[in-house]
């Protein structure tokens, strides 16, 4: 029959087929029936594997229209299409009728669709873009699996209205498709047509044509490249074609969130004639599709899919669909958010996605097949609860009938399937193909999984997933060793050890056995025919109340075919209310709980707790408290008492620490914290991606993004406010305001849009400020804005983090950095995340390997440490549950099964607060009707404000989720405390994050007094400044989005928070609420304490605190029904013995027995404002109706010790009686009775839900909370459900990456479309992730953080400059010899000639050098203070740190656009492109030719001259003295350095003014290529390699003689252009390295020769200096010109003389021709500069010093002279080489040391010359003659020059008596007879310095030395070089 598979029957029977067949057939208005046979031979009910492939796939089209066996290589048939009849129209787009059939024309009308069938679109070739409109009936299509589609092909034209069309051909030709291949529906039907909200109809969902064929065939861009998506505006609800209203969508609702009121979106499909219409369920499902990146989940699903269609209005509108089941191997990953439709007129029960039971949070298609299975009516009213059934392996059956009553769910079927994925995993292994976990395995491990769960348990899909994991792994071990590391540790698989295979024979047997052990907990049923048969057994026995002991039914058909068909209902009532009520949306859950307290089902619930007190209603007993009351208060004058306690008790004031809210001072934690991030700042800007330029910044701007929450808002401006940070950004300049404030801090709501605008437009327009983005609460709104924009763009509020952080402008800004900052960051560690795992911080922990890292005296209370309080040993727990709460809800919640749990707890809680309030009042019946954690919160609330002097009480935090049922807790709690006159003892407050604090005037007025605010509009805004006040705080919202909380929380009432919502960040947000800070000084005691519980016991009641007041009522908990009291290790507040003295006494000091242990004392306690105890028996004896789960496990030794504890009571007084005996220790009674000083010392007491509670005191194998392991978001999925389990161990950066490599995120999550895995372009360079535990200090860090920053940025703007007075300044010559015209701008050339010469250094940087003296000075004799010790040398000087101006020099880290061209960034020159130039010139005294090169990059040849052009060069060109342009700098800047490539300071572009210039670095040759690499446009002078040792008077030398030789040969060049040698400018300037800035003083002089005058000094270009020096009148006579050294001590006496002649260091202006024949000392290292002064003034030369001008010098604090080291040649100790080793005497075994000779000299000199010079030590009348050369003898030592050359200028020594005469290398000039004019000191020493030990006999022999100086042989020394290094030799002898 054309298939195949040869005839061969499939596993489906031949009589459900026939039946089927006929079935559908008799329901069919208008078709023929197929041959039932075709039926037969549909495809098996399985999913193809992706190995099968695409060649099955793609052969399916042909089996399907029985075309013969046509094998896959077959070519395809050339298709011939039949003519169109005579006369019939073929224009496309039109059927033969001529009727118009496309969607754009079509799309408004109404169109008949009989009952069955469905609009679909055509996809005509001839017509691309179009969809035709058919009408196809459903039968024919296929489900969402891409099965259970007929054979062959009926339909309708919409058009002309033609009917029964049964073949596809024949309809295609109809429709005029003009196809050019074989007609397939497969092919050409492509999607379903929905209408929109509009009524219009729109492509919907593309038809799943088999799941395998689109895995098979998927093209590179996705499915979501075809047009899978309607466009947004039709993907609202399916408009109406029946007569019902279309509401409007709820706009505040989140994505995919429809209200759940009855018809609230109708159904876009007719309703059908059935009464009772079947449903395939899960149809209606939100499903997942495997979308391309960037693509959205696509708009509705036709509700009616199918045999029969449906009059239930689909509920909500759905996130997307899926055409196929996804697996781990296939990349498809969950998608999330979506909701569970709720069918409240139909009833069709449909599965939600989020299963925040289960990881698997998807829906996956429900497949029917076989009969319908009617539910029962009244199935809820019977069976207290909704039964969920899972849906596991093969077919599903239809269920019909009463739908409400029923909730299937697809979440095993995930887990199933995931598991069977698992082996796929290893093939990225190369792992040879493992066999999946079987099906029969899979179920009987799961029925093991369920008779193991306890009877308050929750299924869990995780822990089923690792128990499948963890068997598959251990039945093939061997194989997988090979391939993985060692497994985790997982959950144990409860049922057998891997064995031979199960077979589905044997299954329903084992399964049967596994659960006979339960009790009938999970009951086996086993069905022989099809499932349909078990689900109906199921039902028969729900109602018949046979199951009613059974928590879990599991149905198995095995023994049909190879395939078993299996489902698990959850029957259990509790287990099935939190597992439906978990498949709520957080969205749908509040529509739930707000439609049934709308619609008054609550009343029930009302009116049942009235029927509770025997007396009546509690409203009746509390209206005639208030009567009596009324009476009591206008009869007696005591009322004042109610608020005496309140008032300011003077002596009492010092008790209790209360203050006003003070900014904290920042904590070692939160500095560490600032300092990593901004380390991360800064190895971004180190990174080579060039992604941050800090360099570029000149200050920091922030704009803090927060949550939609008044209160947060508030505080965070507070803690803006108060850090400072504004005042130290210079945000702010004196007074910070708060519109300056709010500035900064932006609310994420509807006006956020606007004002993030702005800061955008100001990054913009501020390119030199860095914008740090902190977006604090990061975990919250992750949603994608491609979402908003298709499913809610009239919400602003959707999607708004991603459109504003996330947007281009904000990515592309190289100056905006975004922070992250979270407790909760796992949403944004996934595998598509934008923020690099480097780019993490954590918080640190405090402990590190025993050390605490980080002392405070605070200590963290968070979740770790609450969870530490509930294990043994300690004292009391501070995490509870309330038992009897607990089993007062679960009774409640049989009795009201239709009512949400939510509702249900919440009025329960609110009852028993009320019920407490009376007891504390009086009404002391009331007892009975609360329990005792909620009576011990109340009483502690209401009486502790009357134990401290102030009336400071404790805040009691009570949450509920939902903003409805918070405002019913509020409006009947702030009933009950009117009633009961309690308005003035404590404040209820609604806390919602939409709205600010309202706190009552009288409070107010206390807040003020305590705090000390005078300001009479003054309110709270933040919970933080409600420190103190007694109060009960209704915490409303979804979420908490923040909010701290003061420090005098003490309960923190969690028990009704959201259950179910069993995901990671939810439970630990709930429970950060409690995070808190305990002062050190009251230590948190471990473990039982024994001090003075005897003598405690005996003593009579002691002071009234609020610790022993806990147990007033308490104390009689254990009294009540011992048999439900134990649990083994439970934490109820009050069992194992624990009395629920709750508040954490112990942790006051107060100590305890260890647990179970008898009790050790009595305490009696004082009397309490309540009546008379109750009798224990009765205090909760109508609390819950139904025993607690535990009863059964009671063991009688407990109920012996509860009756033992029982004490007398004295009359008014309760009694403890707990086992564990706490006993008021002596702490508590010394310390302060305030609870606000008692809070500061211990962590408020959490009360949790009891589910809750089990899952976060539960750990695995690892010691890891069991709540860390559930899905970590709801925003993500898990990748694969074959993932190791995380470890306690891990740190926060492993528990990062274990969640980038095992999460995705959904659709809907803004980051889904980020990139592939593993990309690492993906992240965002520029953004930053810092998490920390809740309210640890995380907004303090990045406030901190910013302030450093800002810090930074102008510390990288700031530069250390030497700032030192001027030495020697007394030793000037008197006033008569200095420069008086003070007005003149140059020094007037016969005037300043007549200057006598200032032979004094005042360079403080000579401090230590030598004093030169000269005749005019009176001979000092003092002390000039002890030598510094050579290492302070650079330490100790003085620096001042200043801003860089606009015309400061930078070193290699400067960028700014001004200088990328300056810098080689020239578009015309490629980076690099430079030549190298050979410059030869001889030089005699070297007595060889030298040869220099010049590296001139191609943008400077402009400077040089050539033979040609890319040629010899031949000079560089020089300007003329005449020319007076403005416009470039005349003289060439020579710039030596060493050492410094990084730090140099050469960028001379911003110093220069932008003004051409020629600058010329000289560098040593084995620098040169580094110099090269960081200064590519700079020319660089490369000095021989001789020189690579030398010092800096080598590279002087070297400059000097060659600007002397350019400047020749430019003389000649311009010559015979016809100028005068004289008009070549021969001016140089050499400048040091690390001259940075240059200044001008401006003098305002009062007159010629006043002394008054004024004068400012600012900062100017050095173009500004050099063109005014270079512009001077007669320049070319002065030789040498200079300026000062900055100073800030700089006294008017330094300026006002506008020039000096006088030494010249630094920067320098040289006058080559003039100095022609005076050189720098080529082997000079230190002093060189002084040595040149003294020679250029000898030869007759003027030195003029500008003295208002200066030279700012940075400090750097590597390279130059200190690169010199000296070390010994070969070393084996690395001990330093001290100067006294410098010199050694000849021929001795002394080591060589490697350096320079002339350097050891100059070093030994310096520090160790008295050793040559006794005499001359402090002597400083009778100096050291030097001739002819200045040597630096150290500090204690005067020297006096000469020059020995004739007509040299030289000081008058006619009068003077030398002490020491020094002769260094001395040439000819020096004879005897010159020698012979000096007078000497009788035992003066004289040194000679030779080359070697030759020229020191000659020079002694040739001076006459011996004459008047007596040698001796040992007085000859060397430096201490190796003879190679050719050492100096010295010789000294004494004066005759």
């Amino acid at each position: 029959m054309g298939n195949s598979y040869a005839g061969q029957l499939k596993s489906t029977r031949f009589e459900e087929v026939l039946h089927n067949s006929i079935e559908a057939s008799l329901r069919s208005s208008s078709l023929v029936p197929r041959p039932v046979f075709s039926q037969l031979y549909l495809e098996a009910e399985q999913q193809l594997s992706a190995l099968e492939g695409g060649s099955r796939a793609d052969n399916e089209e042909e089996e399907e229209e029985g075309d013969g066996g046509l094998e896959p290589s077959c070519p395809p048939t050339p298709y011939q299409m039949q003519p169109p009849p005579e006369g019939c129209c073929t224009t496309d787009g039109f059927c033969q009728a001529g009727k118009d059939l496309r969607l754009v024309s079509i799309c408004s009308e109404p169109i008949d669709v009989p009952a069955g069938f469905l609009l679909v679109g055509a996809k005509a070739p001839s017509l691309p873009g179009h969809l035709l409109v058919c009408a196809v009936d459903r039968r024919f299509l296929p489900d969402d699996n891409g099965h259970n589609a007929l054979l062959g092909f009926s339909g309708n034209c919409v058009g002309c209205g033609k009917k029964g069309f049964c073949y596809f051909t024949e309809f295609s030709n109809h429709i005029n498709l003009k196809l050019t291949t074989q007609p397939k529906k497969q092919k050409h039907l492509k999607c379903y047509l929905v209408r929109n909200a509009q009524g219009a109809l729109t492509p919907g969902p593309l038809i799943c044509w088999k799941g395998s064929e689109l895995r098979g065939r998927q093209t590179p861009a996705g499915p979501g490249s075809s047009s899978l998506f309607p466009p947004p505006d039709s993907s609202g609800p399916p408009a109406a074609c029946s007569s019902e209203p279309s509401p409007g969508t709820n706009p505040s609702a989140p994505v995919g969130a429809q209200p759940a009121g009855p018809g609230s979106d109708p159904t876009s499909l007719p309703a059908a004639a059935s009464p009772s219409p079947a449903v395939i369920n899960g149809k209606d499902s939100p499903q997942q599709q495997q979308l391309a990146k960037g693509k959205l989940p696509a708009g509705p699903r036709p509700s009616a899919l199918g045999i029969f269609s449906n009059s239930g209005p689909p509920k909500k509108r759905h996130k997307g669909w899926s055409p196929e089941s996804p697996s781990a191997a296939d990349g498809g990953y969950p998608q999330g958010g979506g909701n569970r439709a709720k069918y409240e007129s139909a009833g069709v029960a449909c599965v939600p996605p989020v299963g925040l039971v289960g990881p698997a949070s998807v829906t996956f298609p429900v497949v029917a097949s076989g009969e319908p299975v009617s539910v029962p009516d009244n199935l809820l009213k019977i069976c207290k609860a909704k039964p969920v059934i899972f849906k596991g392996h093969g077919n599903f059956p239809y269920l019909c009938g009463n739908l409400n009553d029923v909730v299937v769910s697809p979440l095993l079927y995930t887990c199933y399937q995931n598991s069977q994925s698992i082996s796929r995993a290893y093939e990225q292994y190369g792992a040879p193909a493992l066999q999946p976990i079987s099906e029969e395995m899979q179920l009987l491990l799961t029925v093991y999984y369920l008779v193991q769960l306890a009877a308050d348990q929750v299924p869990l899909m995780e822990d089923l997933e690792q128990i499948f994991l963890r068997s598959w792994r251990e039945s093939h071990l061997t194989e997988i060793r090979q391939y993985q590391p060692a497994p985790q540790p997982c959950p144990p698989v409860p049922g057998p050890g891997p064995a031979a295979p199960v077979t589905s024979a044997q299954l329903p047997w084992l399964a049967g056995l596994a659960a006979s052990s339960c009790n009938d907990s999970v009951h086996i049923i086993e069905c022989t025919y099809s499932l349909a048969e078990g689900l109906s057994e199921m039902f028969r026995l729900l109602v018949e109340g046979k199951l009613a002991k059974t928590n879990y039914v599991v149905i198995i058909c095995a023994c049909r075919s190879a395939a078993i068909d299996s489902c698990i209902a959850v029957t259990g009532k509790y287990q099935a209310r939190v597992l439906s009520e978990s498949l709520l949306t957080p969205a749908e859950y509040q529509e739930e709980v707000s439609y049934e307290l709308v619609t008054g089902k609550v009343d029930s619930l009302g009116a049942f707790f009235s029927t509770l007190c025997p007396e009546g209603d509690i409203d009746i007993l509390l209206d005639k408290f208030h009567q009596e009351n009324q009476v009591r208060v206008s009869s007696s004058p005591t009322a004042a008492s109610i608020t005496k306690p309140m008032s300011l008790d003077v002596g009492g004031a010092l008790a209790c620490t209360s203050s006003g809210r003070k900014p904290q001072r920042i904590r070692p934690f939160q500095l560490a914290v600032a300092q990593k991030l901004l380390s991360h700042v800064c190895s971004i800007a180190d990174s080579s991606t060039q992604n941050l330029d800090l360099g570029s910044f000149e200050k920091v701007d922030f704009l803090i993004c927060i949550p939609p929450s008044e209160v947060t808002y508030q505080q965070t401006l507070f803690h803006v406010w108060h850090s400072g940070v504004l005042l130290e950004l210079g945000l702010d300049k004196e007074q910070v305001t708060r519109q300056r404030v709010e500035q900064h801090v932006l609310k994420l709501d509807a006006e956020a849009q606007a004002r993030f605008q702005v800061f955008l437009q100001n990054s913009f327009q501020n390119p030199h400020t860095l914008f740090v983005l902190v977006h604090d609460h990061a975990h919250w709104d992750l949603v994608s804005s491609a979402v908003h924009n298709l499913y809610s763009p009239s919400d602003p509020s959707v999607g708004l983090v991603d459109r504003l952080l996330n947007c281009r402008e904000v990515k592309e800004a190289p100056n905006i950095v975004t922070l992250h900052v979270t407790s909760f960051p796992y949403a944004l560690q996934t595998q598509h995340t934008l923020i690099s795992p480097y780019n993490e911080i954590h918080w640190p922990a405090s402990y590190s390997t025993g050390v605490d890292l980080y002392p405070e005296d605070r200590k963290y209370f968070g979740l770790s440490e609450f969870i530490e309080s509930t294990l043994s040993g300690h004292s009391l727990p501070l995490l509870r549950y309330d038992s009897s709460f607990e089993a007062m809800v679960t009774a409640l919640g049989k009795r009201f099964p239709r009512l949400h749990s939510a509702v249900i707890r919440t009025f329960v809680l609110v009852q028993h607060y009320a019920a407490a309030m009376m007891a504390v009042r009086g009404l002391s019946q009331m007892k009975n009707y609360t329990s005792v954690e909620t009576l011990e919160i109340t009483q502690n609330l209401i009486n502790a404000p009357q134990q401290c002097p102030c009336g400071h009480g404790l805040m009691v935090l009570l949450r509920v989720p939902c903003s409805p049922l918070a405002a019913v807790a509020y409006e009947r709690l702030a009933h009950v405390r009117a009633r009961l006159a309690l308005e003035q003892r404590f404040e209820i407050i609604l806390g919602s994050p939409s709205s600010g604090l309202t706190v009552g005037k009288h409070f107010v007025k206390q807040l003020k007094m305590w705090q000390n605010i005078e300001d009479a509009e003054w309110r709270p805004q933040t919970y933080l400044e409600l420190e103190g006040l007694p109060c009960i705080l209704i915490f409303s919202g979804m979420d908490p989005h923040g909010e701290s909380l003061p420090r005098s929380l003490r309960y923190c009432d969690l028990r009704l928070i959201n259950s179910s919502c069993l995901v990671r960040t939810a439970l630990e947000q709930e429970l950060g609420l409690a995070a808190y800070f305990v002062s050190s000084e009251g230590p948190l005691e471990k473990g039982p304490r024994s001090e003075g519980l005897e003598s405690d016991a005996e003593k009579p009641s002691s002071t009234d605190n609020e610790d022993e007041e806990l147990v007033t009522e308490g104390s009689t908990s254990e009294k009540k029904s011992p048999v439900k009291r134990e649990r083994s290790g439970s934490r109820d507040s009050a069992s194992s013995g624990r009395s629920s003295k709750a508040s954490g006494s112990a942790l006051g000091g107060e100590t305890s027995a260890p647990p179970g242990g008898p009790p050790q004392g009595e305490q009696t306690r004082s009397p309490q404002p309540c009546g008379p105890p109750e009798d224990t028996q009765r205090l909760r004896a109508s609390q819950g109706p139904a025993p607690q789960p535990d009863s059964g496990r009671q063991t009688s030794q407990r109920s012996v010790q509860v009756a033992v504890s029982s004490p007398r009571q004295l009359p008014g007084a309760g009694a403890s009686s707990s086992p564990t005996g706490p006993a008021a220790g002596t702490l508590v009674r010394q310390a302060s009775p305030c609870s606000l000083a008692k809070a500061r010392r211990q962590p408020p007491v959490v009360f949790l839900p009891k589910l809750v509670y089990d899952m976060v005191t539960s750990t695995d194998s690892s010691g890891l909370p069991k709540a860390a392991s559930l899905l970590p978001s709801p925003s993500v999925v898990w990748a694969s459900s074959f993932r190791p389990l995380l470890s306690k161990t891990m740190t926060s950066t492993e528990q990062s990456l274990y969640y980038r490599q095992w999460t995705v995120p959904r659709p809907s999550h803004m980051d889904y479309g980020n990139r592939a895995e593993g990309c690492v372009d993906g992240f965002h360079p520029r953004r930053l992730l810092l998490s920390g535990p809740p309210q640890i200090g995380k907004t303090g860090a990045y406030l901190q953080f910013l302030s450093i920053l800002s810090r930074m940025l102008i510390r990288l703007t700031e530069v250390d400059v030497y700032d030192e007075e001027e030495i020697n300044v007394d030793l000037r010559e008197e006033s008569d010899w200095r420069y008086l015209q003070l007005s003149d701008p140059w020094p007037d050339l016969e005037l300043f000639r007549k200057l006598p010469f200032d032979y004094t250094v005042h360079d403080p940087k000579y401090e230590d050098a030598s004093l030169i003296c000269s005749h005019h000075q009176s001979a000092k004799s003092e002390d000039r203070g002890p030598p510094r010790k050579p290492e302070d040398l650079f330490v100790r000087r003085q620096t001042a740190r200043t801003r860089l101006s606009k015309y400061a020099a930078h070193n290699t880290y400067h960028h700014c656009e001004q200088c990328h061209q300056y810098m080689g960034f020239h578009p015309r020159y490629q980076l690099y492109e430079s030549t190298l130039h050979a410059f030869a010139f001889s030089y005699s005294m070297l007595g060889e030719e030298i040869q220099l090169h010049f590296i001139i990059p191609k943008s400077k040849e402009h400077h040089f001259v050539f033979s040609q052009p890319g040629g010899q060069l031949e000079s560089m060109r020089l300007p003329l003295v005449t020319d007076k342009s403005h416009e470039y700098i005349k003289s060439p800047t020579f710039t030596p350095t060493t050492g410094r490539h990084e730090h140099g300071l050469f960028n001379l572009y911003h110093a220069m003014d932008g003004a051409s210039h020629l600058h010329v670095l000289v560098v040593k040759e084995y620098e040169m290529p580094v110099y090269k690499k960081y200064w590519p446009n700079h020319i660089m002078l490369v000095l021989p390699s001789i020189f690579n040792s030398a010092g800096v008077g080598a590279a002087h030398f070297l400059i000097k003689e060659l600007s002397y030789h350019n400047l020749e040969l430019e003389r000649n060049r311009q010559e015979e252009l016809g100028i005068k040698p004289q008009d070549i400018w021969p001016f140089i300037v050499i400048s040091d390295d690390s001259c940075v800035m240059w200044n001008v003083v401006d003098v305002d002089g009062g007159g010629e020769r006043s002394r008054e005058f004024s004068w400012s000094e600012r900062n100017v270009s050095l173009k500004h200096i050099m063109q005014h020096i270079e512009a001077a009148p007669n320049i070319t006579h002065y030789a040498l010109i200079g300026m000062r050294k900055w100073s800030s001590k700089a006294g008017g006496r330094a300026v006002r003389e506008p020039f000096s002649r006088c030494h010249v260091h630094d920067f320098i202006v040289l006058n080559v021709d003039l100095t022609q024949n005076v050189q720098y000392n080529q082997n000079r290292f230190l002093c060189d500069d002084v040595d040149f002064n003294l020679r250029v003034h000898s030869a007759g030369l003027l030195l003029c010093r500008f003295n208002r001008f200066s030279v700012m010098k940075k400090q750097i604090a590597v390279g130059g002279h200190r690169s010199f080291h000296i070390t010994a040649k070969v070393s084996d100790s690395p001990a330093a080489v001290v100067p006294a080793q410098y010199i050694c005497a000849p021929d001795s075994k002394h080591p060589s040391l490697a350096a320079p000779a002339q350097l050891l000299l100059e070093r030994f000199l310096q520090h160790h010359s008295h050793r040559f010079f006794p005499l001359s030590l402090r002597n400083h009348g009778h100096p050291v003659l030097l001739v002819d050369c200045y040597l630096n003898l150290g500090s204690q030592i005067s020297v006096c020059y000469v020059s020995s050359r004739p007509h040299s200028l030289n000081v008058s020594c006619s009068d003077s008596t030398f002490s020491g005469l020094l002769l260094y290398l001395c040439d000819s000039f020096v004879g005897a007879s010159f020698l012979k004019k000096f007078h000497f000191l009788k035992g003066a020493t004289l040194c000679v310095i030779c080359q070697d030990r030759n020229s020191l006999r000659q020079t002694v022999v040739r001076l006459e030395l011996e004459d008047e100086w007596q040698f001796r042989l040992r007085d000859e020394f060397q430096t201490a070089n190796a003879k190679e290094d050719r050492p100096l030799f010295f010789l000294t002898g004494r004066h005759i």
